[in-house]
This record gives structure tokens, C-alpha cells and sequence, in this order.
């Protein structure tokens, strides 16, 4: 039973790392209706850069804004000169586009930081806690409340102040938020400042909790985070999360704990085919 409960542990803290990938991808999804898949390449930056910032500096805090405001400016970057020019053409133009981004991205980091794995032999300022003979290390209590701190934030900025309002009205059709006076060009930015910021946060967290760091790290989180977000409804955030936290638990229960014969990657995909075939419109999507 012990292994249970710390393989229960295990997945909840890897869908956690998955809700924060996937976070930046469903907000660009939920205003622009692209599917963003250089966030991955993103993300794999963002590790690249806190491990810079870290080996520069020895503080975690620091390596974490830098990587944070790196990765925005990246973000919009990626927004400015390669979604917004496409947007006039078929939503498979930019998707090509994004993929072609996420490439070059990963070839970068192969050409600037070398092919090889680097460590991130990081410390989290966070306690280790025992829990009838279970032990909660110090990383898993970091991932959680990042996490949780994360997803509070963003509920509390799309809930309740004047830039969520804007996001919302966005979101749900950009003329019509252009008519009643909201920048919709600003709004685009800012989501994508936001959701780059927390895949680099994402990539931190992913670089410690693995001590690696290499330039193909975000080819698996590309093509999970769609299927996420197909599960848990297309432009829907709280319907990533929850798939997002219900496929980490599946995936250490079932493959770590259960030893079903199935790849971890693959249950993603599983699902993804079993909600398109009973609930197209996913997790918590509308009609």
C-alpha cells in the first residue's frame, strides 16, 4: 500500500509539471485558435536558460525571472513575426509555422549548448515531509506548490481584474472586443507573455526533478500537450488541467504501479482517440 500512495504521489506531481507545459498552449489556443506547438520548444529554452542563470549566479530565484522574462519576450517574438502574419491563411498555415519554429528552436539549443545532457543539480528551497512512513521529498513539495501557485494566479488574474475581463471578451471574438474599445493585439501579447512565463517555470521544474537538460526535451511534451488539450476541451484552461493532472496519475499508476504493457506515451493518445469518439467536445468543453 505504501507504493501505492508514493506512486500516487509520483503522478500527481508529473501532472502537475504537464498542467504547467500545457497551460501556455490552451490560453493561445482559447484567443487565436492555433495550436502552438513551438511552446514546446519554449519551454526547452526556458530550462536552458534558468540552468545558464543558475550555473551564472547560484540563485534560483534569479536563474527563474530570467529564464521568465527570456521566455516571454520569446513568446511574443514567436506571436509578432510568425502567427500574425499567418492568421489570414488557413489554421494548418500557422500550425506548420509553429512546427517549423519549434524545430528551429531545438536545433539552436543543439548548435549553442552542445547535443549532450546537462545537469540541473539544483536544491529547492522547499521541506521534505514524512507522512506515515511516506516520504515527500523536497522537489515533489516544490512542484506542488509552484503548481498551485501558478494555477491560483492565473484563476485570480482571468477571474477577477480587468485584463481576465479583456482575455474572456477575446477569446470569445476578437472583432467584437475591438468594437468595445479592448486591444486585442495587446491582449494576444500579454497571453502569450503569460503562458511563456510558466513554460519556463515548467522547464526549470522539469530540468531539476530529472537532472537533465538537453536540446529534444520538449519533443514529447509537443505532441502530449495537444492531446490534453483535445481531452480536456479545445480553448477550455481548467479542462487542460484536469487532463492534464488525471493523465500523470494514469500514467504512474498504470504503467509504474499496475506494469500494464502499454508505453507511457501512449495513453495520451488513448484518450484523446476514446473522448473524439464518446465526448468530441472533451473533458469540459461546450457543444
Amino acid at each position: 500500500m505504501q507504493l501505492f500512495f508514493e506512486q500516487l504521489l509520483n503522478g500527481i506531481a508529473m501532472g502537475s509539471i504537464y498542467a504547467l507545459v500545457t497551460l501556455g498552449l490552451a490560453l493561445v489556443y482559447g484567443i487565436l485558435r492555433i495550436l502552438h506547438v513551438a511552446h514546446a520548444g519554449v519551454y526547452t529554452v526556458g530550462a536552458y536558460i534558468g540552468l545558464f542563470f543558475f550555473q551564472l549566479t547560484g540563485s534560483l530565484i534569479i536563474a527563474a525571472l530570467g529564464s521568465m522574462v527570456f521566455c516571454a519576450m520569446l513568446g511574443v517574438a514567436i506571436e509578432r513575426f510568425v502567427y500574425y502574419p499567418l492568421l489570414k491563411y488557413p489554421p494548418y498555415v500557422p500550425l506548420i509555422g509553429s512546427i517549423a519554429v519549434m524545430l528551429a528552436i531545438e536545433e539552436l539549443c543543439r548548435l549553442i549548448a552542445g547535443p549532450h545532457i546537462l545537469t540541473f543539480a539544483a536544491k529547492l528551497p522547499f521541506p521534505e515531509i514524512q507522512l506515515g512512513g511516506i516520504t515527500i521529498s523536497s522537489t515533489l513539495m516544490a512542484v506542488y506548490c509552484i503548481t498551485a501557485g501558478v494555477l491560483a494566479f492565473l484563476w485570480y488574474i482571468t477571474s477577477f481584474t480587468e485584463l481576465g475581463l479583456a482575455m474572456r471578451a477575446t477569446s470569445q471574438d476578437i472583432p467584437i472586443a475591438d468594437a468595445m474599445g479592448i486591444n486585442s493585439h495587446l491582449i494576444v501579447s500579454i497571453t502569450f507573455v503569460l503562458g511563456s512565463a510558466i513554460a519556463a517555470i515548467a522547464g526549470i521544474l522539469v530540468g531539476i526533478y530529472y537532472n537533465q537538460v538537453y536540446p529534444t526535451m520538449g519533443a514529447v511534451p509537443a505532441y502530449k500537450t495537444l492531446a490534453l488539450i483535445v481531452v480536456g476541451g479545445l480553448g477550455s484552461v481548467p479542462g487542460a488541467v484536469i487532463a492534464a493532472m488525471l493523465l500523470g496519475v494514469a500514467e504512474t499508476l498504470l504503467i509504474g504501479y499496475a506494469n500494464i504493457p502499454l508505453p507511457r506515451d501512449a495513453l495520451a493518445f488513448i484518450a484523446m482517440i476514446g473522448v473524439l469518439m464518446w465526448r468530441s467536445e472533451g473533458l469540459l468543453g461546450s457543444r
